[in-house]
């Protein structure tokens, strides 16, 4: 099997733009906090399942790209497809809901906005992952473990907010 440029470059396109969404938004929680993401995270006080500050930017990493992946799998079936179009609606939500968690919860110190906004995020992703397990299977699958991290987060934020208040 022979793979175009076309579609490598497709392919690149779909795991950046994640990528590129994610780490602005950190740039920008950076800026409006004035401080270090990993220097405010370390100043809050933090229940004793909270993970290092190093974990995050690894695990965000992974699960952007798994979530470009995906992306790529779904928009491969044909973006001229109804079925498509609305899964991608989806995609596209919960990347600029993603966009917002750590701007509201680093940058702007909305640790209950931010928590809203995960639990909004969480429903959307399962919706996502719903719609694109009807076009792709696989592309379904590789989101797993984003919607294991976002409960996870779901508990981190909720007792962050809860201990820091």
């Amino acid at each position: 099997m022979i793979i175009s440029v076309k579609e490598i470059r497709n392919f690149l396109i779909s795991v950046l733009i994640p990528l590129i969404v994610g780490y602005a938004s950190s740039f920008i929680s950076q800026l409006l906090a004035g401080v270090e993401i990993s220097t405010y995270y370390s100043q809050l006080i933090k229940p004793g399942f909270a993970p290092p500050s190093f974990i995050f930017p690894i695990v965000w990493t992974i699960l952007y790209i798994l979530m470009g992946i995906s992306a790529y799998k779904i928009m491969k079936k044909g973006y001229e497809l109804q079925k498509v179009k609305d899964a991608m609606f989806y995609y596209w939500l919960q990347l600029a809901l993603n966009f917002m968690w750590s701007i509201l919860f680093f940058g702007m110190d909305l640790r209950f906005t931010a928590l809203v906004t995960l639990v909004v995020l969480f429903i959307v992703v399962v919706v996502m992952v719903i719609k694109f397990a009807k076009i792709d299977k696989k592309a379904a699958y590789l989101n797993i473990p984003y919607i294991i991290w976002l409960l996870y987060a779901l508990a981190l934020n909720y007792f962050i907010w809860m201990i820091n208040r």
